[in-house]
């Protein structure tokens, strides 16, 4: 069900220096990392995909509590969770769509609930 957690870090070096160790442990490393000016960004997993990732910055996603993304089994269910999610009060933070920076076939939607979390719903496979 879960496809990838987020968290909020005060300082990208220590966090990025304490995941490296920890998560090391399970035998994860760094797979992505994302620096747009004092925005920082890392993926962290294993067999090539992040499925925990940390953020540091000034930018309001990164200052969110968190972000959970949900596993969807292909992009119908993608598209149904962004109407049912908007239909009931969520606030639109990307409509269903691919997301290449991500790879070819991210195809994501995000929204964030009446409570400020920020959610998603992904599909890794090719339509």
């Amino acid at each position: 069900m879960i496809d990838h957690l987020s968290l909020s870090v005060s300082d990208i070096g220590k966090a990025t220096a304490f995941y490296d160790a920890v998560l090391g442990a399970f035998g994860a490393s760094q797979l992505m990392r994302f620096d747009r000016g004092d925005i920082h960004i890392c993926g962290y997993g294993r067999d090539g995909k992040p499925s925990f990732w940390i953020a540091a910055g000034s930018d309001e996603g990164t200052k969110l509590a968190g972000h959970v993304a949900f596993a969807a089994p292909d992009r119908a269910l993608v598209d149904a969770f962004h109407r049912a999610a908007m239909a009931a009060g969520a606030t639109d933070n990307g409509a269903p769509g691919l997301r290449p920076h991500y790879h070819e076939s991210y195809y994501g939607a995000f929204v964030i609930d009446p409570d400020g979390h920020r959610l998603e719903a992904v599909c890794h496979r090719p339509e």
